[in-house]
């Protein structure tokens, strides 16, 4: 989408891991989810976004563009989680095809997980 360059991107993927690690070590409990969605679910949610009025404002050009690059987003989510799923600081992978159920259950893992 160009939000970066290359080197830049790159940047990011070899940085972050030592990032995290020094927030970890100066106390801050770091957390990360990943909502995932299917492919099949992200169609239906855009479709209802673009047929009901009342959800028209939550969709923008960015996202109908990105649905487009749906392939290479999933490529992308996957190179970020090789460089960043650490023991120090794991990904946890929530599926989110059921938003209330996503939304429960991430809660509840984030409760069980801070002392």
């Amino acid at each position: 989408m160009g939000f970066c360059t290359n080197d830049e991107y790159e940047a990011f993927l070899n940085n972050c891991p030592e990032f995290e690690a020094l927030l970890i070590r100066s106390g801050i409990h770091l957390v990360k989810f990943w909502f995932s969605v299917s492919d099949e679910e992200q169609e239906k949610r855009l479709q209802e976004r673009a047929n009901n009025p009342l959800k028209q404002s939550k969709l923008s050009p960015m996202d109908i563009k990105a649905r487009d690059l749906w392939d290479e987003y999933s490529r992308a989510k996957d190179r970020m989680f090789a460089a960043t799923d650490t023991e120090l600081s794991p990904w946890y992978v929530v599926d989110a095809d059921n938003k209330q159920k996503a939304r429960l259950n991430c809660i509840r893992h984030f409760l069980n997980l801070i002392p």
